[in-house]
């Protein structure tokens, strides 16, 4: 079993930058696909961002060019850096990993949620 937290949620003006981080911790073989997803009240869950254990990216239209999503697989934690920021990125981004536990079975994981809030 595996749990992931984040932290670096925050109050930024329009325009700053913050960074998230998710470590994942616990018993487990390996991770693979690791990801950003963010959501705002009355909306669906929408994904930001995705990274796969080779460095593969993928990343939403609506933040290409603006967020980087990174991982260091030693320390088993992915990063979102989000630059130029816009009120429209407020939301509760959540990490989400799918990992395979050491029954060789893929799971998925998700973590607690940390508040982005970008206003004046």
């Amino acid at each position: 079993q595996a749990q992931l937290v984040e932290s670096g949620g925050g109050l930024v003006q329009p325009g700053g930058s913050l960074r998230l981080s998710c470590a994942a911790s616990g018993s487990f073989f390996s991770i693979n696909v690791m990801a950003w997803y963010r959501q705002v009240p009355g909306k669906q869950r929408e994904l930001v961002a995705r990274i796969t254990r080779g460095g593969s990216r993928n990343v939403a239209d609506s933040v290409k060019g603006r967020f980087t999503i990174s991982r260091d697989n030693a320390k088993n934690t992915v990063y979102l850096q989000m630059n130029s920021l816009e009120p429209e990125d407020t939301a509760v981004y959540y990490c989400n990993a799918a990992i395979y536990d050491t029954n060789d079975r893929i799971n998925e994981y998700w973590g607690q949620g940390t508040q982005v809030t970008v206003s004046s």
